[in-house]
């Protein structure tokens, strides 16, 4: 019987998609979510605003209705507990706004070195403003935790 032969493989080695963490940055050496300050009182913290600010700022923005299950930081906060916890600082989004526009948007920044916003531009408004929430204002979530 003949031998069965090992065909050489044709695929490349395609480069990491994944981010990199810069050394400088604020999470380096940060493994995990409660080491960067995501831990239990943030979870609560988090249920709590979701149950007041129930859906996405901008798909309500743009006139669609979305759940939201992501507490943004409307500024990066970059380990400022101060800025972390602000509840003017937070703003209700669902899952793909807040993985991809708001993202995007954050990257579009950075490399046009502009200071970041934070606030999503909805096509509904103009960029530099806050897409507004009626009857969802400045209400207070929670008590900020004591350092």
């Amino acid at each position: 019987m003949a031998r069965l032969h090992t065909v050489p493989s044709r695929l490349q080695q395609v480069p990491s998609r994944l981010a990199t963490v810069n050394s400088d940055s604020w999470r380096a050496g940060k493994q995990g979510s409660t080491a960067r300050g995501y831990g239990y009182q943030w979870q609560q913290y988090r249920l709590r605003y979701l149950a007041q600010h129930p859906l996405c700022v901008m798909c309500e923005a743009a006139g669609r209705v979305e759940a939201a299950v992501v507490v943004d930081h409307v500024v990066p906060h970059e380990g400022d507990q101060q800025l972390f916890w602000s509840a003017s600082n937070h703003q209700a989004l669902c899952k793909p706004c807040h993985d991809g526009t708001k993202q995007r948007q954050e990257a579009a920044d950075r490399s046009a070195g502009r200071a970041t916003t934070g606030r999503l531009r909805a096509s509904s408004a103009p960029p530099g403003t806050t897409p507004s929430r009626p009857g969802r204002g400045g209400s207070k979530v929670g008590a900020v935790p004591k350092s």
